[in-house]
């Protein structure tokens, strides 16, 4: 997984860790590992971020560099 993805995404918003924690519901802390990749960012979590930052699950992870989110069915 492309983790570096996790913390360009969220500086390129002007936001800190602590705001996506809080949009995750979890801490800084936890913020921080997922963004080191010491802890793996849980698929829920990683679905709320690409929904939040309006792109795909792909493309935080690093598999697309693709920013647009997939059309709704």
């Amino acid at each position: 997984m492309n983790i570096q993805r996790l913390k360009e995404i969220r500086e390129d918003k002007d936001l800190k860790q602590i705001d996506i924690a809080k949009v995750l519901k979890t801490s800084q802390k936890q913020v921080s590992l997922y963004e080191n990749g010491i802890r793996v960012i849980p698929i829920e979590k990683l679905d709320i971020l690409a929904n939040y930052y309006n792109t795909s699950i792909d493309y935080l992870v690093g598999r697309t560099n693709e920013r647009k989110p997939y059309p709704k069915n």
